[in-house]
């Protein structure tokens, strides 16, 4: 079965397993977004932890 290639540009598996992807909303327009707004999206989201 094919990986879904929009799905691999998206997510990546750390070392340790976890599935990490980042904010959106980081693309381009900036500046009409809040330092706060930007500051929450700086951190990158752990979508899951593998049992492995």
């Amino acid at each position: 079965m094919k990986k879904s290639k929009s799905v691999s540009k998206r997510i990546r598996v750390t070392k340790t397993g976890k599935v990490i992807r980042r904010p959106m909303g980081l693309g381009h327009s900036r500046s009409n977004k809040s330092s706060t707004q930007m500051g929450r999206k700086k951190l990158n989201r752990t979508l899951a932890v593998s049992p492995f």
